[in-house]
């Protein structure tokens, strides 16, 4: 059943729990989040990775997506992952996204504030709500981690953007942890606190479970899901040890590889308990 990022966050908001997004990037990755949603009942989110919709994969992906979405009786949101601009939150608009992020964390304050109230009021003339990023959350392999979101310039970013969700910098990274990290579950506190905003958690792939609860409790609505998902996928198919068979047939396995690690997510986040 389709939603938008605003009314699913919202349910999260009223329970006290978070939503599980998950990067999908083949029919298989969406039919295994698809199934985890059926399976648990919960609402999910649906994410594709900015650079997809800049390539001729992205119009493949959108429509297995929707489809996934089309088989739910459950509330679920086509979500563009990391929008690298304004050309890449058009292409997500044009494809059905009900939900968008774009992401100006990079640039200084008022730049990002700017860039982030126009894909607001773009997104506004169809309905779809915005998740911004303050405080940039980088890479697992980059040599320094950004400064930490501040507080007061939450407080400034919310009320001038409009975003319905924002994306924050507590101590995640996108990739592989070399060592696990140790969220800012104070500053998540105090950011919600101060803005009314649901929270997004990038990076959520290899975050201690006893974390991920203490920063749903602090108010994270969104939680992101992408490096072990695809390790989930690979994983399996590795294990056939070259064995060829069809490939719907060889692809079964994947498929129920990524639905039991969503489950497991979902479950996590108290996705399951929401509705």
């Amino acid at each position: 059943m389709v939603t938008n990022l605003k009314q699913i966050l919202a349910l999260a908001e009223e329970k006290g729990a978070a939503i599980p997004a998950f990067n999908c990037y083949n029919m298989e990755s969406a039919m295994g989040v698809m199934q985890a949603a059926r399976e648990t009942g919960a609402p999910v989110i649906f994410q594709m990775f900015s650079r997809m919709f800049d390539t001729e994969f992205g119009p493949f992906e959108a429509a297995a997506i929707h489809e996934a979405i089309r088989q739910l009786p459950t509330p679920a949101v086509m979500h563009l992952d990391h929008g690298a601009g304004i050309p890449e939150v058009l292409r997500a608009l044009r494809l059905g996204a009900t939900g968008v992020m774009i992401d100006a964390s990079t640039k200084p304050l008022d730049e990002n504030i700017a860039t982030t109230r126009r894909a607001v009021e773009i997104c506004a003339e169809c309905g779809v709500s915005v998740e911004g990023e303050l405080g940039h959350v980088g890479g697992t392999a980059d040599e320094k981690m950004s400064d930490f979101t501040d507080v007061e310039e939450a407080k400034r970013f919310a009320k001038e953007t409009g975003v319905a969700a924002m994306a924050v910098m507590v101590g995640t990274a996108h990739g592989v942890y070399k060592k696990a990290p140790v969220l800012d579950i104070q500053r998540i506190a105090d950011i919600h606190r101060e803005t009314g905003l649901p929270l997004v958690l990038h990076g959520g792939s290899g975050v201690p479970d006893d974390q991920v609860k203490m920063a749903v409790k602090a108010g994270v609505r969104k939680m992101n899901f992408a490096t072990d998902l695809v390790y989930a996928f690979f994983n399996s198919v590795y294990a056939k040890n070259g064995e060829i068979r069809a490939m719907d047939v060889f692809m079964q396995e994947p498929v129920e590889a990524i639905k039991k690690y969503c489950i497991e997510k979902i479950q996590l986040l108290g996705a399951d308990k929401i509705l």
